[in-house]
């Protein structure tokens, strides 16, 4: 896709959403099926395709074979990132010959496992690393690094801390 088809393709849903900005509002939702007999979690999606099965880290007493959560928020950072970054090179026009994005994150097991109350469960801090092999100047790969953290809805959604309410039903 070029950046004239993308320009068509986005016009009508953004005069949409500035003429009604209730259109622009969305609700997506996740679901999951437990298995108890494994410790895992298998994600159900949209599509035919096998959804990748969440299980605990191996450092948490799980088995190599299942991704554990927090491999799979930083797999939705990639993969968000990615999909954003691609839509605004070619925005922008940029000619990238190749892209790959890095997200790590640093985990203190004890958390999770409940054997110390004052450290955090849960990932301490994430790094996101962009490699792009490009003939465009350093100006506009900082362009275009900033406008897709900006407009990337996983990155924000991290940095932003939205409220989360849960619930039993």
């Amino acid at each position: 896709m070029d950046a004239l088809q993308l320009r068509s393709r986005q016009a009508p849903l953004k005069e949409l959403y500035q003429k009604d900005p209730a259109q622009a509002r969305l609700t997506m939702r996740a679901e999951a099926v437990v298995d108890f007999s494994r410790l895992t979690c298998r994600q159900v999606l949209p599509t035919s395709d096998p959804a990748p099965e969440a299980g605990l880290h191996p450092m948490a007493g799980g088995a190599e074979q299942s991704a554990c959560a927090g491999e799979l928020l930083l797999q939705s950072l990639t993969a968000c990132a990615g999909v954003t970054l691609a839509a605004v090179k070619t925005a922008m026009g940029l000619e990238i010959e190749h892209a790959r994005i890095v997200a790590s994150g640093t985990m203190d097991f004890r958390g999770t496992l409940g054997i110390s109350r004052d450290v955090p469960v849960g990932l301490s801090d994430i790094q996101l690393e962009f490699q792009l092999k490009s003939a465009a100047s350093p100006e506009q790969l900082d362009k275009l690094i900033q406008v897709t953290e900006r407009c990337c809805v996983v990155l924000q959604t991290l940095r932003n801390s939205v409220p989360i309410t849960s619930r039993r039903l």
